[in-house]
Protein backbone atom coordinates (compact mmCIF):
# COMPACT_ATOMS: atom_id res chain seq x y z
CA UNK A 1 0.00 0.00 0.00
CA UNK A 2 1.03 3.55 -0.54
CA UNK A 3 1.45 6.24 1.71
CA UNK A 4 1.74 9.60 0.35
CA UNK A 5 3.48 12.43 2.31
CA UNK A 6 3.87 16.08 1.27
CA UNK A 7 6.62 18.35 1.99
CA UNK A 8 8.19 21.82 0.75
CA UNK A 9 11.63 21.79 -1.39
CA UNK A 10 13.59 24.27 -2.60
CA UNK A 11 10.24 26.63 -1.73
CA UNK A 12 7.61 24.52 -4.18
CA UNK A 13 5.34 22.01 -2.24
CA UNK A 14 5.37 18.27 -3.38
CA UNK A 15 4.21 15.11 -2.31
CA UNK A 16 5.91 11.80 -2.80
CA UNK A 17 4.24 8.45 -2.78
CA UNK A 18 5.95 5.39 -1.62
CA UNK A 19 5.01 2.17 0.29
CA UNK A 20 4.97 2.07 4.25
CA UNK A 21 7.61 -0.05 4.60
CA UNK A 22 10.23 2.20 2.64
CA UNK A 23 8.64 5.60 4.63
CA UNK A 24 9.73 3.34 7.94
CA UNK A 25 13.29 2.41 6.80
CA UNK A 26 13.36 6.68 5.63
CA UNK A 27 11.94 7.57 9.20
CA UNK A 28 14.69 5.24 11.12
CA UNK A 29 17.34 6.98 9.39
CA UNK A 30 16.36 10.49 10.03
CA UNK A 31 16.03 9.71 13.82
CA UNK A 32 19.20 8.35 13.67
CA UNK A 33 20.89 11.01 12.40
CA UNK A 34 18.58 13.54 14.50
CA UNK A 35 16.69 15.07 11.34
CA UNK A 36 13.28 15.66 10.72
CA UNK A 37 11.57 13.51 7.84
CA UNK A 38 11.46 16.71 5.95
CA UNK A 39 15.09 17.51 6.35
CA UNK A 40 16.12 14.21 5.48
CA UNK A 41 13.94 14.05 2.08
CA UNK A 42 15.71 17.63 1.47
CA UNK A 43 19.21 16.35 1.49
CA UNK A 44 18.44 13.24 -0.55
CA UNK A 45 16.38 15.78 -3.28
CA UNK A 46 20.05 17.83 -2.96
CA UNK A 47 21.70 14.92 -4.23
CA UNK A 48 19.24 12.97 -6.50
CA UNK A 49 20.48 14.85 -10.18
CA UNK A 50 17.70 13.91 -12.61
CA UNK A 51 16.31 10.93 -10.90
CA UNK A 52 13.40 11.25 -9.52
CA UNK A 53 12.45 12.07 -5.88
CA UNK A 54 10.48 8.69 -5.22
CA UNK A 55 13.15 6.58 -6.93
CA UNK A 56 15.96 8.33 -4.87
CA UNK A 57 14.18 7.96 -1.70
CA UNK A 58 13.74 3.90 -2.89
CA UNK A 59 17.12 3.69 -3.08
CA UNK A 60 18.06 5.90 -0.24
CA UNK A 61 16.21 2.67 1.79
CA UNK A 62 17.56 0.02 0.16
CA UNK A 63 21.26 1.49 0.82
CA UNK A 64 20.03 2.03 4.23
CA UNK A 65 18.62 -1.57 4.81
CA UNK A 66 21.64 -2.61 3.41
CA UNK A 67 24.25 -1.06 5.49
CA UNK A 68 22.27 -2.22 8.85
CA UNK A 69 23.85 -5.59 10.82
Amino acid sequence: MLKKRSFTLSGHRTSVALEVEFWAVLEAEARQMEKSLAAFVAGVDAARGSRPLASALRLTALEAARSRP
